[in-house]
């Protein structure tokens, strides 16, 4: 397998702070469990939904004509671990597609779920589930 893209991310200050992609974007990050938390600042919650979101929803155009839109929303909570110490993240995926039935868009969504790097990460995971909804005009 050949390599099509590479990028590099950091973060010197844990969950307060700066997370950066070497030679772009830079993130100010706070913990959302922080009380005194900045509420300008993201966090690895938002930057998975954002993540999955992006990914699964641009996989899915490939199996949706132009004619019709696509949307994915991802829903990300972060509960204390069911084992172990430390927290766990729970994560749903919901796709819709325009002027499509279930049974379209449960196929649209195997197919892209099973093809989104994002979603291959993801899909052992016990807490990570996807779900088709109706489309609706944001």
């Amino acid at each position: 397998m050949s390599e099509k893209y590479r990028t590099e991310a950091s973060n010197g200050d844990g969950g307060a702070g700066i997370s950066s992609v070497t030679g772009g974007l830079s993130v100010a990050v706070a913990s959302p469990l922080n009380p005194d938390r900045d509420p300008a600042a993201s966090n690895p919650e938002q930057l998975l939904a954002l993540a999955w979101a992006t990914c699964l929803n641009a996989t899915a155009r490939v199996f949706v004509d132009r004619e019709r839109r696509s949307a994915v929303r991802v829903e990300v909570e972060l509960h204390d671990a069911a084992e172990g110490p430390g927290y766990e993240f729970h994560v749903d995926a919901y796709l819709s597609v325009e002027r499509a039935d279930n049974a379209e868009t449960e196929r649209v969504l195997a197919q892209a779920h099973a093809r989104c790097p994002v979603s291959k990460l993801l899909k052992d995971a016990a807490t990570v589930r996807v779900h088709v909804e109706e489309y609706a005009v944001s």
